[in-house]
């Protein structure tokens, strides 16, 4: 038969049954379309197979989109004809299964489940564009001969009567996917901007939309802390890094990494999507976590959250659900995503900032409250005492054997006022005399009346404090700057303002105002210290630092805040190791490190002071601590708590628990600054003087707590 013929025969046929094809085809979704004329192409060429491959600009899917014959929708991802685009820029559109790829025959052969022998390939362009649209494609001739010019005229000519209405379904599609995509992405955002009140949970939900928007199998949210460019994991598979978190069973604590480290550093750096389809196979990717949690990545989106062009953090998803890859689909989705999670994240850290603020104003309201402003009268009458000067006050004051619990708690401002001016540091930093005044009686009436943890603890932290660094000539001798010397000073006389006669792990337990501001960054009541430091300075005409320079200003604000959370006792443990081995290496006045840790010791040594005194009067003071100790222990079994041992009145044994105390802290502490300075070798002398004193009561005829806590303090 001419072949001619056959053409001039088939387009005749055709020509007639297309009106019949395009009816049909009227206002159908495009999969149906594609069932439909992959029957028709099968009875039209007399293949085993048909379907048509839509490129990416086509379909919402990545590489080919695929539809057999049978109605089965195969995985978007699969690119076995995009792996042999050659053939098409040649025009070969009847090939053999020897000119396929082998890795294009197994995936077909794999995907269609049957023998491939022969095929044909008929690109299908768009007419307005001219870019290829889908690619028609022919599987195994029924009656073995390979496919010819004749099929190849059916198949075009079909195209020449359906691509119009194929086309317009492929758009009405799309751009039902672009309307539902946004309705998904309004109610996110909705979701999202609920929860701006806690930003923990609002880190959550950000996971949990972006997980189940693509289909993610795992989520992990790294925040960007600029600071100290390090990215910090937040969320992990919908699990909080509060404390610590844990993946299938393995337990990890803070954990972040260099921000220009990894699949997710590279993304903050750049701050452009990274769209993984192989884990394993691309040069950023750690198998680290994959082997210490037993979970197997396969691939990986992840993209920037940002705030404008600021980038906030990294979001990174793991393994597509449902399809072998995140497509582009999902690119578009997390671009888009990321928008709403910049807004919300960034509104919700700044409600927080405001929340605090307003915990912030509610306390300093609180202390104002609780203590009355300091009158002029108050401060004239300071300043006209007659302790002019630290001799006139006793003739044994700067010495380490002065015991400033013994004085008159009416006389300790102006003694306060005399040591500013002894060691030269009123005139130094030009501070206002009144000024001055005005501070210590509003600093003096920030402290609360708890047994121990108040004004007169405060006063001798501050004296001891005054007598290193007057008997050792810190400043002198090059150990401590003078601005260090004042930080030191004024932190020792602030750092435990509006303490309230409870420790931390209290606060916590009992979800306290100061729990809820100041829990998530540790050391509670010292950072309140701080804080109520910060807002007696910033009270009028009380600013002490006022005519400071401002380098010098946010240098002395940033030694005291490093210097009162230093009193948090699980600070000082931390570092005892560093402040031992400056002791072995020796000082080195030039290294700012050593500066500090020098401070930490002088103050946590001036903090346990009443150690070094006599015995009589360090066992006075440590039973104030006692009955401190004791309320608290009572407040907790109110609360249905079982206190531990040292506050249980009914269970503390105070001798044991001192001697515990001095060989576990206060001792390594003297011992360590006895080693720096060998003049002050004699408070490790009376620390040990006073052990061997509750060694003897640990052995005597008292022994209960209740019986010590009733003998006469004086």
């Amino acid at each position: 038969m001419d072949p001619h013929d056959g053409v001039a025969a088939s387009s005749s046929i055709c020509s007639h049954d297309f009106l019949q094809l395009c009816t049909q085809l009227q206002f159908q979704s495009p999969s149906s379309i594609q069932i439909i004329l992959n029957e028709y192409l099968v009875n039209a060429t007399r293949a085993q197979i048909a379907f048509l491959a839509f490129t990416s600009t086509g379909v919402q899917q990545d590489g080919f989109n695929v539809n057999v014959v049978e109605g089965s929708l195969l995985p978007a991802t699969v690119q076995i004809l995009s792996q042999e685009s050659d053939l098409f820029s040649t025009n070969n559109t009847n090939v053999d299964k020897e000119a396929l790829s082998q890795g294009a025959q197994t995936e077909l052969v794999s995907l269609l489940k049957r023998e491939v022998t022969n095929c044909m390939l008929v690109p299908v362009t768009r007419p307005d564009t001219g870019q290829l649209f889908l690619i028609a494609t022919l599987i195994n001739k029924q009656d073995g001969i390979i496919f010819d010019v004749v099929d190849l005229q059916a198949v075009k000519l079909c195209f020449q009567y359906v691509l119009g209405i194929l086309m317009q379904a492929v758009e009405l599609e799309e751009e039902k996917r672009l309307r539902d995509q946004c309705q998904s992405l309004l109610a996110v955002a909705k979701n999202l901007f609920s929860h701006l009140d806690d930003v923990e949970r609002l880190l959550i939900e950000i996971m949990t939309e972006a997980r189940n928007l693509t289909q993610a199998e795992r989520c992990s949210l790294f925040l960007l802390d600029k600071q100290h460019n390090r990215l910090i994991a937040k969320v992990f598979d919908g699990n909080t890094s509060t404390s610590h978190w844990s993946i299938t069973g393995v337990s990890i604590k803070d954990l972040s990494f260099p921000s220009n480290q990894g699949i997710a550093g590279h993304v903050a750096v750049t701050g452009h999507l990274l769209n993984i389809k192989d884990a394993y196979a691309h040069p950023l990717f750690h198998e680290g976590m994959d082997k210490n949690t037993g979970f197997k990545t396969r691939n990986i989106l992840c993209f920037p959250i940002k705030d404008g062009e600021d980038i906030l953090g990294v979001a990174e998803l793991c393994n597509k659900g449902n399809g072998p890859c995140f497509s582009s689909v999902d690119e578009e989705l997390a671009t888009s995503f990321s928008i709403y999670c910049g807004i919300s994240l960034v509104h919700g850290l700044m409600y927080k900032k405001v929340r605090d603020a307003q915990h912030r104003s509610h306390l300093s309201n609180e202390l104002m409250m609780y203590h009355m402003k300091v009158s002029n009268e108050e401060t004239v009458k300071l300043l006209q005492e007659d302790a002019v000067s630290a001799h006139k006050i006793d003739s044994a004051f700067c010495e380490f054997n002065f015991i400033p619990r013994s004085m008159d708690e009416m006389s300790t401002p102006a003694a306060v006022v005399a040591i500013f001016q002894d060691l030269g540091l009123k005139d130094r930093w030009s501070i206002n005399q009144e000024t001055l005044g005005r501070f210590v009686l509003m600093v003096r009436k920030g402290y609360r009346d708890p047994p121990y943890h108040n004004w007169m603890h405060a006063f001798s932290v501050f004296h001891f404090s005054y007598l290193i660094l007057k008997r050792l000539q810190l400043i002198q001798q090059g150990y401590l700057t003078e601005l260090e010397a004042l930080a030191l000073l004024v932190s020792s006389l602030c750092h435990d303002v509006d303490h309230r006669g409870t420790t931390n792990s209290f606060q916590l337990a009992s979800n306290s105002v100061l729990a809820a501001l100041y829990s998530s960054e540790g050391s509670v009541m010292e950072r309140h210290h701080f804080a109520q430091t910060m807002c007696i300075l910033n009270t009028e005409s009380c600013n002490i630092f006022e005519n400071l320079s401002s380098v010098d200003y946010t240098r002395c604000l940033d030694l005291m805040q490093d210097i009162i959370l230093a009193t948090d006792l699980a600070h000082h443990l931390s570092i005892f190791p560093k402040l031992s081995s400056l002791v072995t290496t020796g000082f080195d006045a030039a290294s700012a490190g050593h500066h500090k840790l020098l401070l930490f010791l002088i103050m946590t040594s001036a903090d346990l002071s009443d150690q070094t005194k006599d015995w009589k009067s360090s066992r006075n003071a440590a039973l104030l601590v006692y009955r401190e100790f004791f309320s608290q222990g009572d407040l907790e079994k109110a609360m249905g708590n079982r206190p531990v041992e040292m506050m249980d009145r009914d269970k503390a044994c105070i001798p044991s628990l001192q001697i515990q105390f001095i060989d576990d802290v206060a001792l390594p502490v003297y011992t360590l600054l006895s080693e720096l300075f060998i003049e002050s070798k004699p408070l490790v002398d009376t620390v040990i003087s006073n052990r061997e004193h509750w060694v003897t009561l640990e052995h005597g005829n008292i022994v209960s707590p209740m019986e010590i806590l009733t003998n006469d303090i004086d």
